[in-house]
């Protein structure tokens, strides 16, 4: 039986009830499937490569967990020190799923046999994300601009059911 803390995450998996996580895997023999086909995604992927995705709902509670999820993962593969770049650009990709689109907002991570992590925000909304020059005084405006400078590459792609926002991190060490 699982314990629940007092935010609602079960204590085994860190996740509110009802929340999927859809795998983490430490090998890609493990059956982790590969939505898409982008040539992005496969790029400097090595079999066996570390693997995480997560389903969250369109819900304002997504950004929290999603934060949570990465940041342990990281951890767990002995990449802190990318921890808290990729924590901000989840939270800010998957802030702006939840502004644009109404449905589940997916998150995955591939650690790269290349010395990089690569990071997809997926949403049900088609339309890639635009990018926008904020005035000294918006309150938004600044995230994709926050994800092509924190990272070393970054871009979107169209999938059958919507879209996803990658960014890649360098992780060397």
């Amino acid at each position: 039986m699982s314990m629940i803390d007092p935010f609602g995450a079960d204590k085994a998996t860190g996740m509110p009830s009802g929340w999927d996580v859809i795998g983490v895997s430490d090998s890609a023999a493990a059956g982790v499937p590969e939505p898409g086909s982008g040539n992005v995604r496969k790029r400097g992927r090595a079999p066996g490569s570390p693997t995480a995705e997560w389903s969250f709902p369109a819900d304002p509670g997504a950004v929290r967990t999603a934060r949570t999820a990465v940041r342990r993962v990281l951890a767990d593969w002995g990449l802190n020190g990318a921890a808290d770049m990729a924590v901000l650009l989840v939270s800010e990709l998957v802030t702006n799923s939840l502004r644009h689109a109404s449905g589940p907002i997916g998150v995955r991570m591939v650690l790269l046999n290349t010395d990089g992590l690569l990071v997809e925000v997926s949403d049900p909304l088609p339309d890639p994300p635009q990018e926008r020059d904020a005035a000294p005084d918006d309150e938004g405006g600044r995230g994709l601009q926050l994800v092509a400078c924190s990272s070393r590459r970054w871009g979107t792609r169209r999938g059958k059911s919507g879209k996803t926002v990658w960014f890649e991190l360098s992780v060397a060490g």
